[in-house]
């Protein structure tokens, strides 16, 4: 009979259910209650889902780093306040449909902490997706000339968090400058952004271009969003004096 459960289980793909009652039924295991059992085999399969729902987000987001709240470095005259940077990690702005901007110097770590925000959000079940943001205005371009553009974009709307890393490393054209457009206005008032620049969000309208555009992106991007503006050397050059 148990041979039979197990194939069953096998079947139904329930997959933390088949290891747990395996496990339950080697000679070492503890003896379990009925109900004992029952809640031991779901929470088994409650904890696979949920571990392969992350695995899930986490390769779909694509990240560049594999980042991680904990190694945030929060020394002094980086200007990286801890509390904030927790209650970040809870991700009640995504939940909100709210916007981060960070912003910094080059090798500060403005890359470093988007990408563990987003494994973070991946974690808590947030549909995520890292973009350098030159490489997205790439993808953007061929889906346009291949047709598939509508489909990108509709793709990238429905991301509870979308972030772009290295905005404004050059001034945006007529074609990226409307697609810019597009995905904010699309996601504006309903889901996250985060944005990691070396620029200043004062200096973005200019790398934008064209007033009318630029006014109407940053009013949608800046307006009530999150600001982390890190100080500090390079953590590059700390670690590569370090060696």
């Amino acid at each position: 009979m148990n041979t039979k459960t197990l194939e069953q289980m096998k079947q139904l793909r329930l997959h933390g259910m088949l290891r747990a009652f395996g496990t339950s039924l080697s000679p070492e295991s503890m003896d379990y209650t009925n109900d004992e059992l029952v809640a031991y085999l779901v929470q088994s399969e409650w904890d696979d889902r949920h571990n392969r729902k992350i695995e899930r987000l986490t390769k779909a987001a694509r990240f560049r780093y594999g980042a991680v709240m904990e190694a945030i470095d929060y020394g002094p005259g980086r200007n990286i306040d801890r509390n904030r940077i927790q209650r970040y990690a809870s991700c009640g702005f995504i939940h909100k449909g709210e916007n981060m901007l960070i912003t910094g110097s080059t090798g500060v770590g403005k890359s470093y902490l988007a990408s563990a925000i987003g494994h973070q959000a991946c974690s808590m079940g947030y549909r995520t997706m890292y973009f350098n943001t030159a490489k997205l205005f790439t993808l953007l371009k061929t889906s346009k000339a291949d047709g598939s553009f509508l489909k990108f974009i509709g793709k990238l709307e429905k991301q509870d968090l979308l972030i772009l890393d290295d905005f404004g490393l050059k001034p945006l054209d007529n074609i990226n400058r409307h697609s810019l457009m597009e995905i904010i206005e699309d996601r504006h008032g309903k889901k996250s952004t985060i944005i990691a620049s070396q620029l200043p969000v004062e200096a973005w309208h200019d790398v934008i271009g064209e007033k009318t555009i630029a006014d109407a992106i940053l009013d949608r991007l800046v307006h009530s969003a999150h600001r982390v503006d890190i100080k500090g050397e390079s953590m590059r050059k700390k670690i590569k004096n370090k060696h």
